[in-house]
């Protein structure tokens, strides 16, 4: 199934401390011409008058965000189209999903949603250096958001119990499930 990764997009994606740098840096490690790219480095990018995403984000916030979006679908887009497999994360969740894959306009795109349970983000979460959680957002409120309001594009997995590289086997055995494929009206179906 490696293969099928050759010039392709795939986003892991997912709440704060899911596990998405690891595994993305895991798949990344196991492909023949690899690129991990970190969402998140477009938004630290901003120097002065970068608005933060919090809970309740002003438009300001919303559109770095989008842009950080534009930015790093472009980026992977570029990456593939020099034979490259791009190995994408971010924290795109709720209704942007959908408009993400829309603007990734490499195929084949293959989405993976990490999500595991709560209460084990909120164990990653104590465990690491950063902190995520904050500004208007609990690890409750963010899973929610995840799971009641984002589109079921792509492989969904609950990664509680595994290691990244169970996850990593997960996600190449699933493949075919974490394709995205669009209809040509700009919807997309990941059957």
């Amino acid at each position: 199934m490696i293969e099928a990764l050759d010039s392709a997009v795939v986003l892991i994606t997912g709440v704060m401390a899911s596990g998405k740098s690891t595994v993305a840096q895991a798949l990344a490690e196991r492909l023949p011409r690899a690129v991990h790219l970190r969402g998140d480095v477009f938004r630290r990018m901003i120097v002065s008058g970068r608005a933060e995403m919090v809970s309740g984000a002003d438009e300001d916030a919303v559109a770095q965000l989008r842009l950080r979006y534009r930015l790093s679908a472009m980026t992977a887009d570029a990456y593939a189209a020099e034979g490259w497999t791009c190995v994408l994360q971010d924290v795109v969740i709720g209704p942007e999903l959908g408009s993400y894959v829309r603007l990734v306009r490499t195929r084949p795109l293959y989405v993976v949603v990490l999500a595991p349970n709560p209460q084990v983000v909120a164990a990653r979460e104590a465990g690491r250096a950063k902190s995520g959680y904050g500004a208007g957002w609990s690890v409750e409120a963010l899973d929610r958001v995840l799971r009641e309001e984002t589109p079921r594009i792509g492989l969904w997995l609950d990664s509680s119990m595994q290691t990244s590289q169970e996850t990593v086997e997960t996600i190449l055995t699933g493949l075919d499930r974490a394709r995205v494929r669009c209809d040509g009206l700009g919807t997309t179906d990941s059957r």
